[in-house]
């Protein structure tokens, strides 16, 4: 068996799926859920999720850098205790729930939430923000960091009850890259106990890290340039082709 260095196979699909997630790091919300199941065509699904999980990291320094002056303390305050606890769920039940029904229920949900905001905004309308409960947000923490951990794909748990609340562009992106970087390292000793850091992944991240870093640089650039009620039109979009490719990966058609 060659190694996944000199395997052809894995760069066709290693490397867009890294350009995905540098653009949904950089402020394009939605495009890293595409990333995991993009990746896991050319490697097994553990293993890739191990080599992503640095070069996510690594990302992060980008999104966080770029948006570091814009950002909403309250929701992390509510999103974080949550999330920890959703990983540690994802790591203690990772041997014994079904990932592709969860994938599926993720997908069916976003497709869903994206197809109802779209409606509600039609015509350009802005609806009045969200003031949902604190603990509605802390159940959603434990689905972002649940699914996070299962699959890297927290993204449309974390936006079904954010951008509801109707923060302003730059706020929400830099709640997204602060949130997503903090939660990122909280998994790291879950993947640590997988015993999935292996010799052969880091290499293979360390790889694809300058694709990585140029994509999420890409990202930020781009999403500045994108007016507040077109990005959120764009952001709902995004979750509802993501909520086809979870559904279908979850149905096992790909």
């Amino acid at each position: 068996m060659p190694s996944l260095l000199w395997d052809p196979a894995f760069y066709v699909f290693a490397i867009p799926a890294v350009i995905l997630l540098g653009l949904a790091k950089g402020g394009f919300a939605g495009l890293g859920a595409l990333g995991m199941p993009l990746m896991a065509l050319g490697v097994e699904p553990v293993a890739g999720a191990a080599i992503l999980l640095p070069i996510l990291i690594a990302q992060d320094v980008v999104g966080v850098t770029a948006f570091r002056r814009t950002w909403d303390a309250r929701v992390l305050r509510i999103l974080l205790p949550g999330a920890v606890v959703g990983v540690a769920l994802g790591w203690g039940l990772a041997s014994q729930v079904s990932s592709d029904a969860i994938l599926a229920a993720l997908g069916a949900v976003s497709i869903l939430f994206g197809a109802q905001r779209l409606w509600v905004e039609r015509g350009g309308g802005v609806p009045e923000p969200s003031s949902s409960s604190a603990w509605v947000g802390s159940l959603f923490g434990v689905a972002t960091g649940f699914t996070s951990q299962i699959a890297h794909a927290g993204g449309p748990p974390f936006q079904m009850w954010v951008m509801p609340r109707r923060l302003p562009r730059d706020v929400f992106i830099g709640t997204s890259a602060i949130f997503f970087a903090l939660l990122n390292w909280i998994k790291v000793p879950a993947y640590v106990a997988l015993g999935q850091f292996t010799k052969e992944n880091a290499l293979a991240t360390a790889v694809l890290l300058p694709v990585a870093i140029l994509s999420s640089v890409a990202g930020v650039r781009l999403v500045r340039h994108v007016p507040m009620q077109r990005f959120y039109v764009i952001i709902y979009a995004l979750m509802i082709v993501t909520g086809v490719k979870l559904l279908l990966d979850g149905v096992g058609i790909s």
